[in-house]
């Protein structure tokens, strides 16, 4: 287990040093790139010269690259071009607006979709599984945008009962019960779409595995049917799930840009909209590296459950699955 995870991290290490390669390369040769945006049209050639050098876009492009990636491995992600400000402090108050809204999504959508799928393998088609399918249908074809200004227009605009956006009422910022109020309509989107993927992968992967040979054989021998769904159904069947899990991971952080655009949640889904709307590359990179790294921790964390659900699988062991 050691041994594979050590070269785990080592690839994740190669996989970052490589994304930073390619975001500060592709930032750098996108159109209207940092130069543009530092340099006004009425600005003086010497007023530009002396700007460029003070944010050191004189210098060769590696020696920026090298400058950035010394700064990141001391915990500094820059300063934004425009107003000079950290970009730390405009980047972690949003992680954590994103991390709650999403924690508290994904969560609830556990908490159902699991134990809903699990059950309506055991009553396939029946009124459970036909509701499941119709909730599934809305959550994969409705959009998140429009479900949301419908749930705004009739809770908050025409019953009154919730508030229409934003995190916290005006004056009552840190508040547990107002927070828990101004959750409740983007949570209801976020869960509807995670409800419709993770109950379908979970109905179909418990119906392929109560298929298999060793079920039956349990059955035969006269185990109790609840033994048999908990006991070896449901071990085997959760292993694509987790990967699912894995993959779905970043999205804590990385949010929902439409979702928190529409109810006005400060997350970093919307900090990234804005961000790109207003040329901040530095704010981008430090969000696109964020992201980089939940994905790989996802994954490695995805490997790992992988051999606490599944006996068959040994990590870092010749001939195992992960290894």
């Amino acid at each position: 287990m050691t041994e594979y995870l050590v070269r785990r991290v080592l690839q994740a290490v190669l996989v970052l040093f490589l994304i930073t390669v390619v975001s500060f390369g592709l930032m750098h040769a996108a159109p209207g790139g940092p130069l543009k945006v530092m340099l006004s049209p009425g600005m003086s050639p010497e007023a530009q010269l002396i700007q460029m050098k003070n944010m050191g876009l004189d210098q060769p492009v590696y020696i920026q690259y090298m400058k950035w990636v010394g700064n990141l491995l001391q915990g500094d992600l820059g300063h934004t071009f425009k107003n000079n400000v950290p970009v730390g402090d405009i980047l972690w108050p949003t992680v954590w607006n994103t991390f709650v809204l999403m924690s508290v999504a994904w969560g609830l959508s556990m908490l159902i979709a699991i134990p809903w799928g699990i059950y309506n393998s055991t009553k396939q088609y029946g009124l459970s599984d036909q509701i499941a399918s119709i909730v599934a249908y809305l959550g994969f074809a409705m959009p998140t945008f429009w479900f949301g200004i419908m749930l705004q227009q009739f809770f908050a605009m025409q019953l009154n009962l919730l508030p229409l956006s934003d995190m916290y009422t005006m004056g009552k910022e840190g508040q547990v019960s107002d927070l828990i109020l101004h959750l409740i309509l983007p949570v209801t989107v976020l869960t509807l779409v995670n409800i419709a993927a993770y109950v379908k992968y979970t109905r179909a992967s418990m119906l392929e595995v109560l298929e298999q040979d060793y079920i039956r054989t349990a059955r035969a021998k006269g185990m109790k049917e609840r033994r048999v769904i908990f006991r070896h159904a449901l071990r085997n069947a959760l292993i694509p799930v987790v990967t699912i899990i894995g993959l779905d991971l970043p999205t804590l952080v990385a949010g929902a840009a439409l979702t928190e655009s529409v109810f006005n949640w400060p997350g970093m889904g919307r900090l990234f909209v804005e961000m790109a709307v207003a040329r901040e590359y530095s704010v981008l990179m430090s969000i696109t590296l964020l992201i980089s790294l939940m994905v790989i921790i996802g994954n490695l964390l995805a490997d790992l459950i992988y051999a606490l659900v599944d006996p068959r699988v040994q990590l870092g062991r010749k001939g195992g699955r992960a290894a």
